[in-house]
């Protein structure tokens, strides 16, 4: 494991991890973050999958983890940062160092969301969509919609107005974050358009021209997705994507505990063959 600092194409510098396999097998894979998720929680995973000869780059976006600035209050930065800057920025690092090896991506979440913002996107072999969908309410059931509207529809702006920025970790919703992203995760939830949305205010948009092979995995337990959600982000999203679906049970877990972000946990360990069966 070793600590790496890249720097995107404005300046800012991002921290990531690089997990290095004793038996290269010419295979290397980025993991892009859910929402307020530091990448610390893909740790267990990547040195997995470093065991088995796979390459693999953490990183933390700006305004996250290690990546956070020392004062969050009025720090400007957006999910479209996320994408435009310091997505491409370490895709850019590995097209670098990883010239000879096969390129994969995992997005988990909103870090499958930004993959049409990085026109370095059609580099990787196949992409990885892990508990991602179009987070629009509309495809939410009861308990979370209201959740939803509680939280985003009132909860976010608000505290977000007082605080400088969205002190998600109060309501349970991982890492605070620039206010910027708060909006944009709002939007992601209360616009019929989504992730569309969210892309047409981005600088780069190959979201409806990206033609690859997707794994797309996704919980039984997860509160905060539905089939209908998946289904719209690669329909309407990314129409070009090959999709091949595969809905993890509550039963395949030792612990009966995948949710939205537990697939990465030591305790379902197990799951992980799932992906690195896909990748090799």
């Amino acid at each position: 494991m070793q600590e790496l600092s890249i720097k995107a194409e404005d300046g800012y510098l991002l921290a990531a991890t690089l997990f290095v396999p004793e038996i290269d097998m010419k295979k290397v894979l980025i993991i892009n973050s859910a929402t307020g998720v530091k990448q610390q929680m893909y740790f267990g995973f990547a040195q997995f999958l470093a065991q088995n000869g796979i390459t693999v780059i953490t990183y933390d976006y700006r305004g996250i983890g290690l990546s956070k600035p020392k004062k969050m209050k009025g720090f400007s930065a957006t999910m479209r940062d996320w994408g435009n800057l310091d997505y491409k920025a370490v895709t850019e690092y590995v097209i670098k160092h990883y010239s000879d090896s096969s390129k994969f991506i995992l997005g988990h979440s909103v870090g499958a969301l930004i993959l049409g913002m990085n026109q370095n996107s059609d580099v990787f072999e196949k992409l990885f969509f892990v508990a991602t969908q179009n987070a629009y309410v509309g495809h939410l059931n009861f308990k979370t919609k209201v959740s939803a509207y509680l939280g985003f529809g009132i909860m976010q702006p608000l505290s977000t107005k007082l605080f400088g920025y969205f002190p998600a970790h109060r309501f349970g919703l991982g890492e605070s974050l620039p206010a910027g992203v708060g909006y944009d995760w709002r939007n992601l939830i209360l616009k019929q358009k989504s992730t569309d949305y969210l892309l047409e205010n981005s600088k780069v948009d190959i979201s409806k021209n990206i033609s690859k092979k997707v794994f797309v995995l996704y919980a039984e337990d997860d509160a905060w997705l539905t089939k209908n959600g998946v289904e719209s982000l690669l329909k309407s999203t990314y129409p070009k994507l090959e999709p091949e679906y595969h809905l993890i049970k509550v039963k395949d877990s030792e612990v009966g505990n995948i949710g939205h972000v537990n697939f990465f946990r030591s305790y379902n360990q197990k799951l992980w063959n799932i992906i690195l069966n896909q990748i090799n």
